[in-house]
């Protein structure tokens, strides 16, 4: 039951988005059979260090949501504090709901229902702009971001580079 509910709620986010297109990204299925599989591009914001960059990356979707959280990972490469090094976003919305065991989040901050794909690929596009080397999923970024900003700025350019190669 949960799933048929998750699949009617994704094909509604998926109509909604081909309606109204967001500025920033675009989306759509992975394999048009399986509404759980989402393929997003994302369009490095203007005014940071991944302006001009075109990221991809798979949002999957578990089988209850929105009760739970999907997972986003970039396919393209990303050098990003808040991006482990397999290119899964970490980011508080994706944390599943409730108390953070380790106490870093506030349960207001952790995944809500009332999430969509567009609010989730927002939140990522904000991510982009400003990261947070506070509680980082990739150590050594968040390193160089703090500690040699100019050899931050040439991987990223690599990578934004790398990503025009790919279109």
């Amino acid at each position: 039951m949960a799933a048929s509910q998750a699949s009617l709620l994704l094909q509604k986010q998926l109509r909604d988005l081909c309606k109204k297109p967001v500025d920033g990204f675009s989306a759509g299925l992975v394999d048009e059979s399986d509404v759980f599989e989402w393929s997003v591009s994302i369009m490095g914001p203007p005014d940071t260090l991944y302006e001009g960059g075109f990221f991809n990356a798979i949002m999957s979707f578990p089988k209850n949501y929105p009760n739970s959280p999907p997972t986003v990972r970039f396919t393209s490469e990303m050098w990003h504090p808040n991006v482990y090094p397999d290119g899964k976003v970490c980011i508080s919305i994706l944390h599943p709901p409730g108390d953070d065991p380790n106490g870093y989040e506030l349960a207001t901050e952790r995944w809500s229902p009332v999430h969509t794909v567009e609010s989730i690929v927002l939140s990522i596009i904000s991510m982009l702009s400003g990261p947070n080397d506070e509680s980082p999923a990739n150590v050594d970024a968040a390193k160089q971001w703090r500690e040699n900003r100019d050899e931050f700025k040439k991987k990223v350019s690599r990578c934004v580079r790398k990503s025009q190669e790919m279109m």
